[in-house]
């Protein structure tokens, strides 16, 4: 029977080490992750966008951005309090980490932030699409962590991460933790119609029944999906990512408003706006007669000669987004910019996005970009440092809310 294997390689021993970024001299500057005492130094710009000074130009291969990883332990102050007051073991083999094929780019990434080579595994598909997996190394009474977002294909990543979950089960790993950089069927939280299924809750169970024994996810859609889990979950947010960039900016905080797109966003855009030099918050009134179909409605605030900032936790077919930004624009607003962590893009967000209305799109590698998706408006942070700085704290019994303090 023909089959498409897929292995995954070796992350390269040598890699570019950047130096530390200077602290910015905008009023952005005042965000409470500002100043460089988190290090997101890997970032993609798309195309010809330049927003930023790094601390050596990237790279393009065959047309393709390369991120620049950092490689030091360099860490920040505030970084190296709880987990750097003991010994760890770095080199220990109690620590494993393997990825599925959902986005094995990060995984490399987040590997060569802690130091560690990703784990052997084979994974490969049969003629009649049945996921096949093996760990080719021992996990015997290890920690073990699988990467693996379940992005678009949602059901054939899904499964994927079920299958490994499964497989380091029998393969006797002392703990399993599925790290979910973006967590599928999310949006399906709740019953907001008659005979809906909740699907966030069946997916966690599928997931606790599979074997793992804790979960470490990226901004969650709503965080009553926490709750679904009957194991612990790890809340990961990307903000401090994103207000790290936007810390380069010269733009006056008189000037800033946050904007939520919808009422559903508010408190995680007034969050985002406290820690912006506790920036005004604007809310986007949205009416939604359908699944991915908004209509705009009316917006509560004043955006009249600012600069809006739209925070979201993800952009599927920019729909809401576009709307909202074109209401922004028809109240007089400046300049606006889109900042997600998850870009799922389905069609036709390209479009949308690329349309004119946007100054800026801010996104997070949590979901791998196409090439053909690139646009110059995009800009992709890495959150392989935070990820990965995340994952040695749950390993070293660390705090992991301390992060985002």
């Amino acid at each position: 029977m023909a089959a498409a294997s897929f292995t995954l390689p070796y992350p390269s021993s040598s890699s570019s080490a950047a130096s530390s970024s200077s602290s910015a001299s905008s009023l952005f500057s005042r965000c409470s992750f500002a100043h460089g005492r988190f290090d997101y130094r890997s970032r993609v710009h798309a195309l010809n966008t330049a927003k930023c000074d790094l601390s050596e130009p990237l790279k393009n291969v065959n047309g393709k951005p390369i991120v620049p990883i950092l490689n030091e332990r360099t860490l920040p102050k505030f970084l190296e309090t709880a987990r750097m007051e003991k010994t760890v073991n770095r080199n220990s083999t109690r620590l494993k980490l393997f990825s599925g094929t959902a986005n094995p780019s990060l995984s490399q990434e987040i590997a060569w932030y802690m130091g560690l080579e990703l784990g052997k595994i084979k994974i490969k598909r049969f003629a009649d699409g049945e996921i096949y997996v093996q760990l080719q190394e021992s996990v015997r009474g290890s920690d073990v962590y699988l990467i693996q977002p379940t992005c678009p294909p949602a059901n054939e990543n899904l499964m994927e991460l079920l299958i490994m979950i499964d497989a380091c089960r029998r393969a006797s790993a002392k703990t399993i933790t599925a790290v979910i950089p973006y967590f599928g069927y999310a949006r399906a939280d709740r019953k907001t119609q008659g005979r809906e299924s909740i699907a966030a809750k069946l997916v966690a169970n599928l997931i606790t029944e599979a074997g793992a024994h804790r979960v470490l996810a990226c901004d969650l859609h709503s965080g009553q999906s926490m709750g679904y889990f009957d194991i612990p979950v790890d809340h990961v947010y990307a903000q401090p990512v994103i207000l790290d960039y936007l810390a380069s900016k010269t733009v006056s905080s008189k000037d800033l408003v946050v904007v939520s797109p919808d009422v559903g966003g508010v408190a995680r855009a007034r969050a985002f706006a406290k820690k912006l030099s506790d920036a005004p918050l604007a809310i986007v009134d949205k009416r939604r007669q359908g699944h991915n179909v908004a209509e705009v409605m009316n917006l509560i605030g004043d955006v009249k000669g600012k600069v809006a900032v739209m925070m979201d936790d993800m952009i599927d077919t920019a729909g809401t987004i576009a709307k909202g930004a074109a209401l922004l624009h028809e109240e007089g607003a400046r300049e606006v910019y889109a900042c997600c962590t998850h870009a799922v893009f389905s069609p036709p967000a390209i479009e949308r996005l690329s349309s004119g209305l946007f100054q800026e799109v801010i996104i997070t590698n949590t979901i791998p970009i196409a090439e053909k998706n690139y646009f110059p408006q995009l800009t992709v942070l890495s959150v392989a440092n935070l990820l990965g700085e995340t994952i040695w704290r749950v390993h070293d019994d660390c705090s992991v809310s301390s992060i985002f303090q």
